[in-house]
């Protein structure tokens, strides 16, 4: 055997003992083991990540009342399907949520709509004033107004929009009583219950 190999070798028996070393630790102790040390250069640990928590409470998404359509008519022909202009409305909800160590809770909502063009309607750009409603009884949480706008081009007769409101936070004392409500326009807040 040549005098390089040799060293080679023991480097290699080195690391692997060292590899070894970095997975020991005594069950149930903290401190870090000896390996772990020696790779990380001193007896520090890294910052613990934060986990969110995986099982939490999370409401289905309800509409406010009167806030699941905006429909636009003709004349002030309410109600008259000869007369609609437009109409933009709530196709599909989603949330998410996620426990925080400190028992909140940090929500997402998600909404989904169309806007679809009526008899007398024509192409062109929509706007979509969307009401997000976090509650635990009576009391408002979080109360999130987003404008979007939805444009239907020449030609078709109907769109896709989308809204994503996000980094709403639950207290830990509501985290188990919380609401979640959303609706479209100014008659989604006004039929806003509590």
């Amino acid at each position: 055997m040549n005098k390089g190999s040799g060293s080679k070798a023991g480097l290699a028996l080195v690391v692997l003992g060292l590899t070894a070393l970095a997975g020991c630790s005594t069950s149930g102790d903290s401190s870090p083991g000896l390996g772990e040390m020696l790779l990380t250069g001193g007896a520090t640990r890294p910052p613990p990540q934060q986990v969110a928590v995986d099982d939490v409470y999370c409401p289905p998404v309800e509409i406010l009342d009167g806030g699941s359509a905006i429909q636009v008519y003709a004349g002030g022909r309410s109600g008259d399907s000869s007369a609609l202009r437009s109409q933009v409305a709530i196709t599909n909800l989603a949330r998410e949520c996620q426990g925080q160590p400190d028992g909140s809770t940090l929500v997402k909502v998600g909404v989904e709509g169309r806007a679809l063009l009526g008899v007398g309607g024509g192409a062109g750009r929509f706007n979509v004033p969307v009401q997000i409603v976090v509650k635990s009884g009576s009391g408002a949480i979080a109360n999130r107004s987003r404008q979007t706008s939805v444009a239907i081009p020449s030609g078709d007769t109907q769109a896709s929009f989308a809204v994503i409101e996000g980094g709403i936070v639950i207290p830990a004392a509501y985290a188990n009583t919380f609401e979640i409500e959303v609706g479209l326009g100014s008659r989604a807040a006004a039929g806003r219950r509590g």
